[in-house]
């Protein structure tokens, strides 16, 4: 099936945002998601829902069919595949990817994204610790926590971050906190919630609570 740029972002916004909450996504959200108004949203809703590529009834949410989560996880495969190539073949940095693969991931060749795939060597996370979804649309789910849902003493590895922005991936760089660095958890400040951390180096790094959020780990209790 056909779709346009901006049905695959619709289609993409909707995967992101269902499987964030767990539930049917309302027009609010997704114009918050694509910065668009709600009208304007509801217009591409029936017109997405008229190729069977969503569910959609109005005031009771969205929800992709099989047919749009198959074309979203394309989507979704590409961008992240971009964003790995970018990074560790053409020397940008993790905080460059994100637009640069907005553009690319509209590309219709299923044949140079399976080239690209098996010339990186079939990668299974992106360059920030999101899964790639294979061939098939089969994405690995691993199961990760967030450092501020931690208490002293909890450790382990950094294995995703949710915030994509250039402002926090840099501000991740100069704390030296990316992909594959093992911390650990030495304290909980009470008042305003500041956690501090301890590296692997025996470094210590002090982050908000806010900052913690975004900073997936692979859990392991110590």
């Amino acid at each position: 099936m056909d779709t346009s740029f901006t049905e695959e972002n619709y289609l993409k916004a909707i995967y992101h945002l269902s499987a964030d909450e767990s539930k049917q996504v309302n027009t609010n959200q997704i114009a918050m998601v694509l910065n668009t108004k709600a009208a304007s949203v509801t217009d591409m809703l029936k017109k997405l829902s008229g190729k069977n590529l969503i569910n959609y009834e109005r005031y009771q949410g969205v929800e992709l069919t099989d047919s749009g989560k198959q074309i979203a996880l394309k989507i979704i495969r590409k961008h992240r595949l971009w964003e790995y190539f970018l990074v560790e073949k053409l020397a940008f940095g993790w905080d460059e990817v994100h637009d640069l693969a907005e553009q690319l991931e509209h590309i219709q060749s299923p044949e140079l994204v399976d080239r690209m795939d098996k010339f990186l060597g079939f990668p299974k996370y992106d360059p920030h610790g999101d899964p790639i979804p294979d061939q098939s649309g089969t994405i690995k789910c691993v199961e990760m926590k967030s450092v501020a849902a931690l208490n002293a003493g909890d450790a382990g590895i950094i294995s995703g971050i949710k915030e994509h922005s250039s402002s926090f991936l840099q501000y991740l760089e100069k704390m030296d906190l990316k992909i594959g660095k093992k911390i650990l958890v030495e304290e909980v400040i009470p008042f305003d919630e500041t956690v501090i951390l301890r590296t692997e180096n025996g470094g210590k790094i002090n982050i908000s609570k806010a900052a913690a959020k975004h900073i997936l780990i692979n859990y392991e209790q110590l």
